[in-house]
């Protein structure tokens, strides 16, 4: 079911909008060599706790995921792109790190994601990272109304089609309201002027996720961190947004 936020409940979600923001940069701050992952989930929890928030994920047990993911934010290494599952991990010079995080405030969800690169980077890392930023600035431009989830999608896709990128369209943005995943699925690659129309009032998060040479992903055994076939690193960049009458608000904007 896809519902409609009213402008009053769209200033509602702004906190959590700015918690989310305010954990992202908390906890990639906090990243560097030699920092545990365990460490960063820590200072989310710690943050939510403070905060008066809820966590998304703790409890969160999807058909795709094999348990209760039991951990705050998402903390995906290297050739691990999406879910990552905190582990007893110390972050190395040049590892690529992306912190996916959602949280609710006051009954309000947002969710976020940033990838970064710890200590010494590698330009073929940072070429990718700028690569899922531009493909979210893109996307977010196309939220608006006459336009559809399709527009999105392509506007995106373009993006990582002109790096050379293959695109995965199994998991991708979504509808964000009182729940972390809701109507609509926004695939990074669509067709232009098809699905549903967009409409103010709409809040959905816009998630381009792309890894350096292929498109196919597999389940660590963990259960649920997502990895590439071939090892290529992976970057993940998220907004939670609001198509309005006129620019589409970013309620996860960071600084």
């Amino acid at each position: 079911m896809i519902e409609l936020r009213t402008p009053a409940e769209i200033e509602e979600m702004r906190p959590a909008g700015r918690f989310v923001a305010s954990v992202l940069e908390a906890t990639t701050k906090a990243a560097a060599v030699g920092v545990n992952l365990l460490e960063l989930d820590a200072l989310a929890h710690e943050m939510i706790r403070k905060a008066g928030a809820e966590s998304c994920y703790i409890d969160y047990h999807p058909s795709f995921g094999a348990s209760p993911f039991g951990k705050v934010i998402c903390t995906s290494v290297n050739d691990a792109v999406l879910h990552g599952l905190p582990h007893d991990y110390r972050l190395k010079d040049g590892d690529l790190l992306s912190l996916d995080f959602a949280a609710s405030v006051d009954g309000w969800v947002a969710d976020s994601a940033i990838s970064i690169v710890v200590g010494t980077p590698r330009d073929e890392d940072l070429r990718l990272i700028d690569t899922t930023r531009r493909a979210l600035d893109a996307g977010i431009a196309a939220a608006r109304p006459g336009n559809r989830i399709g527009d999105i999608s392509r506007a995106i896709a373009d993006v990582a089609k002109a790096e050379g990128l293959s695109i995965n369209t199994d998991f991708g943005g979504h509808g964000v309201g009182r729940t972390m995943h809701g109507d609509p699925h926004i695939p990074n690659s669509g067709r232009p002027g098809r699905g549903l129309p967009l409409k103010p009032g709409l809040v959905v998060a816009i998630e381009p996720w792309f890894l350096h040479r292929t498109d196919r992903i597999f389940t660590d055994p963990d259960g649920w961190t997502l990895r590439s076939v071939d090892g290529s690193r992976g970057a993940h960049s998220e907004h939670t947004i609001a198509v309005t009458e006129g620019d589409p608000i970013v309620l996860t904007r960071r600084g």
